[in-house]
């Protein structure tokens, strides 16, 4: 097949090229023809997820069309991906990390015609010169074109990066506004796609700020996650991960009529929405779970126990942690025993010893306590290994019970560590009504993080950290 007097390889079998920049990857595509001409599946999604290219989604296709040889674009960094490719006419490109991170500045080039094309992530500075007349540079992106969006620019001909243009830059048509754009030692490096913390006034959301300072934070007078109108106020397509650590904890509220409906409305409907929000715009969301999934039955769970709760509490979470595994790119944090700032049983029980009082204490629930700086800390890891899925996530050492807990922290206090007497949680909740039902059992077994490389602090140790800091 021939093309303005040459040749067009068309027995190119569909592969990939990875580059040295990371996301980059270049694409060789078939392209069949015959004396009328030729044919090619451009984008075709089946296939180039089977060579293990992300899912693109896009939402908008563009043509740029070139009449003249040495048509010269700017390199301009986008905050979407986009998949570039050529319908006729051919092309020098050149791509530069524009992105905040060690490949910062690496440079990719390469000649595109219609047997080529190219994915470029975002924050990949992404730039061509026509090497034909009549050339028609295409291009599918993942969000909408907007005027407000955030791009990062660099010169062509900036010194640094020193792209081997085939045709000089003096000798070519360039715009203004390209011959404006800043140099690589004055351009801002794109920063990441956000990071969204729901809940951020809670225990966990707290440890979530120290451990996350670039994050942004929302409180429930800001955000309010039940309310349908919250999840189309925000571009989601500026956000790379979803922190939800905003959930309705009140176990025994939850047992009431009205407390029933507001634990549906935060710990299910609301995860429901964010769900749905997460895998439309391919975001990662991370979903603290809880202990009362499990009926504590068995002495130690793992995350492939069948979920089976007790009370409304944990039916929802159990609800929750159904929907969050809709989400292609998910993390389901299951925690016990989750301890942080204000008021906990920690708390309450060096109170307790302070003021003389010796209380009676569980002793027949078993379990590890969790930090919240711990549970910051894992996912803060897991995030950072990529290893999607659900991971129970504790303080490490030997199980203990509340009352044994309460010893520690009396003996940690400087108090008599015999203080209290044990009791049973029947005898504990005798004569009681609204109480919801708790697991006997809530040790999490801890295998599955650890073989990621994290190693749990122990709950002791923790725990005289705690109270001496």
């Amino acid at each position: 097949m021939r093309r303005n007097g040459e040749t067009v390889e068309h027995v190119k079998k569909l592969m990939r090229t990875e580059t040295a920049i990371p996301g980059l990857v270049l694409l060789d595509l078939p392209v069949p023809g015959d004396n009328r001409g030729w044919f090619k599946e451009n984008w075709q999604r089946e296939k180039l997820l089977s060579l293990g290219l992300p899912d693109l989604d896009p939402v908008q296709n563009n043509i740029s069309f070139n009449d003249a040889v040495g048509t010269t674009r700017g390199i301009h960094a986008e905050p979407w991906d986009k998949y570039v490719s050529v319908a006729t006419g051919r092309i020098f490109g050149a791509w530069v990390d524009l992105r905040d991170g060690p490949t910062f500045g690496a440079v990719f080039t390469a000649e595109l015609d219609p047997s080529r094309a190219i994915l470029v992530p975002r924050g990949v500075g992404n730039s061509y010169q026509t090497l034909e007349p009549g050339t028609a540079y295409t291009y599918l992106v993942n969000d909408h074109w907007s005027q407000n969006a955030e791009y990062t620019f660099l010169n062509l001909a900036d010194e640094t990066v020193a792209i081997e243009w085939p045709i000089p830059l003096e000798s070519v048509e360039i715009s203004v506004k390209d011959q404006a754009h800043p140099r690589l030692a004055e351009v801002e490096p794109m920063k990441p796609r956000k990071m969204l913390v729901l809940g951020g006034n809670g225990q966990l959301g707290r440890a979530l700020r120290r451990t996350f300072p670039d994050a942004e934070f929302t409180t429930r007078a800001e955000f309010d996650v039940t309310d349908p109108a919250a999840w189309t106020s925000k571009h989601w397509k500026d956000y790379g991960v979803i922190i939800n650590a905003a959930a309705y904890t009140s176990v025994d509220a939850a047992e009431s009529p009205e407390g029933r409906r507001e634990a549906w409305a935060v710990n299910v409907t609301a995860v429901g929405a964010m769900a749905r929000v997460a895998a439309a715009n391919r975001i990662t969301l991370v979903h603290v779970s809880s202990d009362y999934v499990f009926d504590g039955s068995v002495e130690v769970h793992s995350e492939d126990e069948l979920l089976s709760p007790l009370g409304v509490y944990g039916q929802t979470k159990a609800a929750g942690d159904a929907l969050v595994r809709t989400v292609p790119s998910h993390y389901i944090i299951r925690t016990s025993w989750v301890i942080g700032d204000g008021n906990n049983f920690v708390r309450t029980m060096a109170s307790l010893a302070e003021r003389g009082i010796d209380p009676s204490v569980v002793d027949d629930q078993v379990g590890r306590l969790t930090f919240a700086e711990e549970i910051a800390r894992g996912i803060a890891h897991l995030l950072s290994a990529a290893a999607s899925g659900t991971y129970n996530l504790s303080n490490a050492g030997s199980p203990m019970s509340w009352a044994e807990v309460a010893q520690v922290v009396f003996e940690v206090t400087g108090h008599e560590p015999g203080r209290g007497t044990p009791v049973s949680t029947s005898e504990y909740f005798a004569g009681r009504r609204g109480i919801a039902p708790r697991p006997l059992h809530s040790t999490l077994d801890l295998a599955r993080l650890v073989e990621t490389g994290f190693e749990p602090v122990d709950q002791v140790t923790a725990l005289r950290e705690y109270l001496t800091t």
